[in-house]
């Protein structure tokens, strides 16, 4: 199994969502699709006159902000995720990280209803059945506790703990075919070091010091390589970049 994780930028690109689902339906793996959408996200609570905050990265989710949150993320975002993959001949079915078999609690009274992904103790039969029958598992990173409580989660950690509790690769699909060096040359492997010394060096910067990172976590957590790149490393698997620890 694949998990695959969408940058929210890919939601504002319809050429490239063709593509990669052009792509998943020629794809021989199980594939499961795990997305964010905090651009979507920030518009419908400014349409509504809410104010957002972010404090280190995490978009402050008080309760009053949920319904905007849930209705951007599970449904907006993932319908129209849903929309372009019926349109390449596939069977999307959208889901939250509760079906999945991913439980979240509270990260922390200041944050809200931000949510962090408890270890599962077993997957959901749900996703196993769904990829017998040649369904896609379209997951947005909205979560659930064991209570009913529901939960704004970055999508990068809902992607890591979706791929934890099937043990499957991840990898990461952005706007970008690859980590570039200094001379604008892709880069077919980092790891803890190279990433730091780049970073130093100013190579590493904004939102790709943030996918980079994000992906090297991962990799630790997965104790796995994970791999960064566009919609093209479906088709070949030596494209992309790949974080290792």
């Amino acid at each position: 199994m694949k998990v695959i994780k969408l940058g929210g930028s890919l939601l504002e690109q319809p050429e490239a969502l063709s593509a990669l689902f052009q792509s998943l339906k020629q794809s021989d793996d199980e594939i499961v699709l795990v997305h964010g959408g905090g651009a979507l996200v920030q518009q419908w609570l400014a349409t509504a006159g809410l104010h957002s905050e972010k404090v280190n990265g995490l978009r402050v989710s008080p309760e009053p902000h949920m319904p905007y949150i849930v209705g951007g993320l599970a449904g907006a975002a993932n319908k129209t995720l849903m929309k372009q993959a019926i349109a390449a001949g596939l069977k999307p079915i959208g889901l939250t990280l509760y079906e999945a078999g991913v439980l979240c609690a509270k990260q922390s009274e200041s944050l809200g209803q931000v949510g962090v992904c408890q270890a599962s103790e077993a997957v959901s039969g749900l996703i196993s059945d769904l990829l017998a029958q040649g369904y896609l598992p379209i997951i947005s990173s909205i979560g659930f506790s064991d209570s009913g409580d529901w939960f704004n989660v970055n999508a990068d950690d809902a992607a890591v703990a979706v791929a934890a509790a099937y043990n499957a690769d991840l990898l990461f699909i952005t706007d970008v075919d690859a980590v570039l060096d200094g001379s604008g040359t892709p880069l077919s492997h980092l790891n803890s070091e190279s990433i730091q010394e780049l970073t130093r060096a100013g190579v590493i910067k904004d939102g790709m010091e943030v996918k980079v990172r994000g992906a090297l976590s991962a990799a630790k957590r997965l104790r796995r390589c994970v791999r960064i790149g566009s919609w093209n490393v479906m088709n070949n698997p030596f494209s992309g970049t790949q974080i290792s620890e």
